[in-house]
């Protein structure tokens, strides 16, 4: 069996066979304190879970984009200092600026593109393009925004990092028979400022097209200008009979449940 911890946002603790791994943690109030005074105030609407300076024995944890709330140096700095050997999967488009602000040298993170697979500590890494809101590369041709489809002996976990749906999508995905599908719920309104997400319909289709055995809604209920409503999502994968299950802040989820 495996488990999953939500962290908010779009942060997972991932355990299994004593091996924990780091989804995009955001375990600090870093965004908030930024913009205080700005007219795009990040007003938390829950409690932050965990010190990140608490957590110790992590065997790798990922990045999938440049945006705060999935590379954040006041989570991942002391998180780094207090595992240090810990193993850091970001996109290979990335590095320069992930290093930059981790304070860590530039051969420090193990890179990805799209459609390459790295194995670390019994897990493989596969990397999956992510719309945000576009498939945007870098000019070398590799992508900027990434989520992972993470393997580890039977199990299957993808987290799509922040994503719209597009174009190929469901056909990339299809052949890995997801387990649990990690994604946003949180849309795409413009007027909020920021990138969008994959909404509540499309993140309930988009589970049951790719044949996701089970989905699990994030990217809400972090800042009162940028979430929704998950009891709207249950009721969109109730539509297309997708199984779902939401957790609170720091809820957990086992494999155990497709055994019922």
């Amino acid at each position: 069996n495996f488990h999953l911890w939500w962290l908010g946002q779009s942060g997972y603790l991932l355990l299994w066979k004593g091996k924990q791994v780091l989804i995009d943690p955001y375990l600090s109030d870093s965004l908030t304190e930024k913009y205080a005074a700005t007219n795009k105030p990040h007003i938390r609407m829950s409690e932050r879970v965990v010190d990140p300076s608490l957590l110790k024995d992590i065997v790798i944890v990922t990045s999938s984009h440049n945006h705060t709330d999935h590379l954040d140096a006041g989570t991942l700095i002391p998180l780094i200092k207090n595992n240090p050997g810990t193993r850091f999967i970001i996109p290979e488009a990335n590095r320069r600026f992930v290093t930059d602000r981790i304070k860590q040298p530039e051969d420090f993170p193990v890179g990805l593109d799209a459609r390459e697979w790295k194995a670390i500590s019994e897990f493989t890494f596969y990397g999956v393009p992510a719309s945000h809101n576009e498939l945007e590369r870098d000019e070398n041709g590799r992508h900027k925004f990434m989520g992972y489809v993470i393997r580890f002996g039977e199990g299957t976990i993808y987290h799509s990092g922040d994503t719209l749906w597009f174009d190929g999508m469901v056909e990339l995905l299809r052949p890995y028979q997801v387990d649990v599908a990690l994604l946003p719920i949180n849309g795409n309104d413009p007027s909020r400022g920021v990138a969008g997400n994959l909404d509540n319909i499309e993140a309930a289709l988009l589970a049951k097209e790719i044949g996701a055995r089970m989905v699990i809604p994030c990217h809400y209920d972090m800042f009162t200008f940028n979430t929704a409503d998950p009891a709207n999502f249950v009721v969109e994968a109730n539509k297309v009979g997708q199984r779902c299950v939401v957790l609170p802040i720091a809820g957990h989820f086992s494999s155990e449940v497709f055994a019922s």
